[in-house]
């Protein structure tokens, strides 16, 4: 078996299942989604959050999910039930906790010590929903804190605080998306792009994971199984990439054999800054891989 590359790990789609359907959760185990987010929150009705929560750590304790990523979406601390989904998640085997409408780090310092007082190892990640205007001001805060390793774009509630409108080119959101895109790669954090709602709109969603990629983002959060080949083909490096790729990192060590920092490929200049991406573009190819089998 192919090993993981831990350095890139792919999160081209993460889809979001309701964890209080428990033929969902046994469906999920052979849908090839790079990760499975557990949700607690806004897909299950008050009463049955609490089967849920039971459903979603003993899915994360089964084993049945091979490498895929697994993360369990929390409720707020503000409700009923998130302080005891933290306790019951904290050691349930799951990969992250995602915690919702973050706009501060002091809620991601108050979510992990009660992960540590549960016994949470400290591979435990903290995943961070940023969703609101005040999340994208104070998105520099949240992304210094500690045990968080990715951001997820809360585009729908987003929406809605900003009164703005769902647009095939996103205009109302490039503000937020570039505030958090920036926090995100200044503090080494993955980021996932926001749903896309329509589920008949294939076209529409194929062109929105192709502006996720062009913008930055690791890859796209989804909510139906369907959009997941899409988006995992996008968001993964083509034959031609990786090829590319190689031939960069060939060319530019030859030079560097010579004596030479830099040196034109097909045309183009070949220095380390582009050596850095086709190395990056290589391993998560081969991560990918490592993922399948």
């Amino acid at each position: 078996m192919e090993p993981m590359n831990e350095a890139i790990r792919p999160r081209r789609g993460v889809l979001y299942m309701p964890a209080s359907r428990a033929g969902a959760l046994e469906k999920a185990r052979a849908l090839p989604a790079d990760g499975l987010i557990f949700d607690l929150e806004d897909a299950v009705s008050p009463d049955s959050k609490e089967l849920a929560r039971a459903q979603a750590v003993a899915a994360c304790r089964s084993g049945a999910y091979g490498r895929r990523e697994l993360i369990v979406r929390v409720n707020g601390l503000n409700t009923p039930w998130g302080y005891g989904d933290l306790a019951a998640v904290a050691a349930s085997g799951a990969d992250a906790v995602l915690l919702p409408k973050v706009e501060d780090a002091a809620l991601i310092g108050q979510a992990d010590e009660i992960l540590r007082a549960h016994g949470a190892p400290s591979g435990l990640a903290i995943w961070a929903m940023v969703e609101t205007p005040l999340a994208m001001l104070r998105v520099d805060d949240v992304a210094r804190a500690g045990r968080l390793s990715v951001l997820v774009m809360g585009t729908s509630d987003l929406a809605k605080e900003l009164h703005a409108a769902h647009t095939p080119l996103r205009l109302p959101f490039v503000t937020g998306l570039g505030l958090a895109l920036l926090a995100a790669r200044a503090y080494g954090l993955g980021i996932l792009d926001g749903v896309h709602l329509d589920l008949d709109d294939a076209a529409g969603f194929e062109a929105e994971c192709r502006q996720g990629l062009e913008f930055g983002f690791d890859g796209k959060t989804l909510i139906h199984p369907k959009q997941i080949e899409p988006c995992n083909r996008v968001f993964a490096p083509s034959s031609a990439d990786v090829a590319w790729a190689e031939r960069v990192i060939a060319a530019h060590a030859a030079a560097l054999a010579e004596g030479k920092g830099v040196v034109l490929l097909d045309g183009r200049l070949i220095e380390n800054l582009h050596v850095e991406g086709a190395r990056r573009v290589r391993a998560l190819a081969a991560a990918i891989r490592a993922l399948a089998h």
